[in-house]
């Protein structure tokens, strides 16, 4: 009867035992399972959330902020052309910024601010013979012989008439100021030329070289359209250039009471003319031989300041049209949103310069190689 107790009471303890023991791991595998599924309720409500957000995001891009893609600009013919933004720093649209091409009169630009960095505006200097080296030809400002004016007129004649004759007068006169006054027409030439070229290089041209003061065909003188915007960019921040190559029409008198009257080369600001833009604000054009027929415009859009640059075009009229392209092309597209068709990113102005790119070279194959500035040789002689 007792082992009969005593095995039923064992009976007893085993049961309990293996109640508690199930107890106890079923609180356990409560414990380890709530957090999981806690846990997996949340990753599910997060992904639920990221893709309404995923959704939402991919809806607000591809309506508002898609990259507008600009096509490519085929005609008229031209060597080189560039949309660039003055105040964010970044080319809009690009072709060729690296090809060489001959400055032309583009070249007077640099000449005037290096005349403004190493000469005074109000200093008055006097025609002389270094019109002698002026190419025939040549597009004139028609200043006279023995005639006095200032520095800033002569660059004003030179800049909107495109003058050759007042580009030479202030290479010679600001090379002597600089150099010495015993200098010949050709030194004093030289020696400017040494200066517009170090100036080039202080503010980021660094695949230019130029041997004349007024880009007339010349052995060794080269740019690119991107050191073309770097020039233009530069000059358009000196209030004395700006205000001249936004100007359409300005009358002066000469120190030897000569009057002058000077009209702007650039049609866009031409109000008569058929190519005529009320947001141009500048800036030069430029034609010879082996340039084609150039422009660099600045203009506003959308509150900021553009400036195009074209080469090479095949007529005077080609390079408006084709400006007239890039601008309305450049001013249609999406703010910070333009992209060339079939490209990345367009490169800042920085990394434009920075790199070089060996294409079709219209000056030659001598001029793929790198060309060192040359000495100045007599335009007449070329």
């Amino acid at each position: 009867m007792n082992k009969r107790k005593k095995l039923r009471f064992d009976r007893v303890l085993l049961v309990i035992a293996i109640i508690v023991i199930a107890v106890l791991l079923l609180k356990k595998c409560g414990k380890d399972s709530s957090p999981t599924d806690t846990e997996s309720v949340q990753a599910v409500v997060t992904t639920a959330a990221d893709v309404v957000s995923t959704t939402v995001t991919t809806t607000v891009v591809t309506t508002t902020t898609q990259p507008a893609v600009l096509p490519l600009v085929e005609a008229p013919y031209h060597r080189s052309a560039a949309v660039f933004s003055a105040d964010r720093g970044e080319f809009l649209y690009s072709e060729n910024l690296n090809v060489k091409t001959a400055p032309a009169s583009l070249t007077k630009l640099l000449t005037a601010a290096t005349a403004i960095k190493y000469g005074d505006l109000n200093s008055v200097y006097t025609v002389g013979s270094e019109q002698a080296l002026v190419s025939s030809n040549s597009s004139m400002a028609y200043i006279q012989a023995g005639d006095s004016l200032t520095l800033k007129d002569l660059i004003t004649g030179m800049l909107m008439a495109s003058g050759n004759d007042a580009a030479y007068t202030i290479a010679v006169s600001v090379g002597r100021d600089v150099s010495g006054s015993g200098l010949t027409d050709y030194e004093a030439v030289e020696a400017f030329c040494g200066l517009m070229n170090n100036t080039a290089k202080e503010i980021g041209m660094n695949d230019s070289c130029f041997t004349t003061p007024d880009g007339w065909d010349n052995d060794g003188q080269y740019t690119t359209a991107a050191d073309l915007i770097v020039l233009a960019d530069w000059v358009m921040e000196i209030p004395e250039i700006r205000q001249i190559v936004g100007t359409y029409q300005a009358s002066i008198s000469s120190y030897g009471g000569v009057p002058y009257t000077w009209t702007n080369s650039n049609l866009l600001l031409d109000p008569t003319s058929g190519y005529y833009r009320e947001n141009v604000i500048g800036i030069k054009t430029g034609t010879t031989y082996y340039a084609g027929n150039s422009l660099l415009a600045a203009f506003t859009s959308g509150g900021e300041t553009l400036i195009s640059v074209v080469t090479g075009c095949e007529t005077d009229y080609d390079r408006y049209e084709l400006t007239i392209e890039l601008m309305d092309l450049c001013s249609s597209a999406p703010v910070q949103q333009i992209l060339p068709e079939n490209s990345s990113a367009e490169p800042s102005l920085q990394e434009a310069t920075q790199e070089t790119v060996p294409q079709e070279d219209p000056l030659g194959e001598s001029s793929q190689e790198e060309v060192q500035p040359t000495t100045y040789k007599n335009p007449l002689l070329n």
